[in-house]
């Protein structure tokens, strides 16, 4: 599929722009499943300052989706109209500050942010090590694993809006609760300050690299995947409902709910988003009729059916 492209009158319009527009670029590469349509426009700003300029000029009509890592993200076949934002180097950083204090761009992978963190003799800051994904994204779900989330060591967050405008947001600002954030939607995340504290820097290694081996053991890393499908439900486990409903394993053209853990699916290879959000969907009813409990995706789907 190909959509009308935007470049030219977006270029036109912003003559100062750094950052970089790709029309109709491919998205399948940049998504952790390898499968997807593209995005009409793909932007990758140079910094915040280019992304609040990008987002001034940008008209109204023409919608915008932000995209991290694509660790936990459906891409359709029909692929995204509008742009797709994407950050890249100029939201990278990281810097140790004083108080045992951590400050880090929206693009920063979740497990470089726990390293970071190691080094600096920073404790609280391990559980990144087993959330696949950016802080962007982090911030956006709340995501946390062994123990901890986003909510238990955010300060704050800086974010530009729909019109340009810079935010910073406290804590208590995102109303954080379980995979959620109530965070505006329009909200472009840029970078966040994590509060820390003493540790040794040997036992926060030992720690996440304990973190890497239950992950090693029990959830299918090296495929591709999404991550955790589904929430887990008030008093349940997403797993144990799936398997119950007999779901592990099964399969829908080349996607397939994961034998090791069945709240993965997984691309076996050349499956279509299609194929994909389709099995989610069986998944759901499936255990719907078996147990009665709606299950809620965690994994987020964008775009247009092909």
């Amino acid at each position: 599929m190909s959509f009308p492209d935007l470049v030219p009158a977006l270029a036109a319009r912003l003559p100062e722009l750094r950052g970089r527009l790709i029309a109709n670029a491919p998205l399948a590469d940049l998504i952790w499943f390898r499968a997807g349509g593209p995005a009409q426009l793909l932007f990758t700003p140079a910094d915040e300052a280019d992304l609040a300029a990008f987002l001034a000029a940008l008209p109204a009509e023409i919608p915008v989706t932000v995209i991290g890592l694509g660790s936990n993200l459906i891409v359709r076949d029909g692929g995204v109209p509008g742009v797709v934002i994407r950050l890249g180097r100029g939201f990278g950083d990281i810097t140790v500050e004083d108080g045992h204090r951590l400050r880090v761009g929206a693009a920063v992978p979740d497990v470089k942010l726990a390293r970071a963190a190691a080094d600096a003799g920073m404790a609280g800051l391990a559980f990144y090590r087993g959330i696949p994904g950016g802080i962007g994204g982090a911030l956006r779900m709340n995501a946390g694993a062994h123990g901890g989330e986003t909510r238990d060591a955010l300060v704050e967050a800086r974010a530009i809006d729909r019109a340009g405008r810079i935010h910073v947001l406290a804590n208590a600002d995102f109303g954080f609760t379980y995979r959620h954030s109530g965070a505006p939607a329009d909200l472009i995340f840029t970078g966040a300050l994590y509060q820390g504290r003493p540790g040794d820097p040997a036992a926060i290694l030992a720690e996440m690299e304990a973190i890497t081996r239950a992950r090693e053991a029990s959830q299918p890393i090296r495929e591709r995947t999404g991550g955790s499908t589904f929430k887990n439900p008030p008093g349940h486990k997403a797993w144990q409902l799936v398997d119950a409903a007999g779901c592990r394993g099964l399969r829908l053209g080349a996607a397939q709910v994961s034998q090791m853990h069945c709240n993965f699916l997984i691309n076996t290879g050349g499956a279509r988003a299609a194929d994909i959000e389709g099995l989610g969907e069986e998944v759901r009813r499936r255990v719907k009729d078996q147990s009665g409990v709606d299950l809620e995706w965690e994994i987020k789907r964008i775009g247009v059916p092909a």
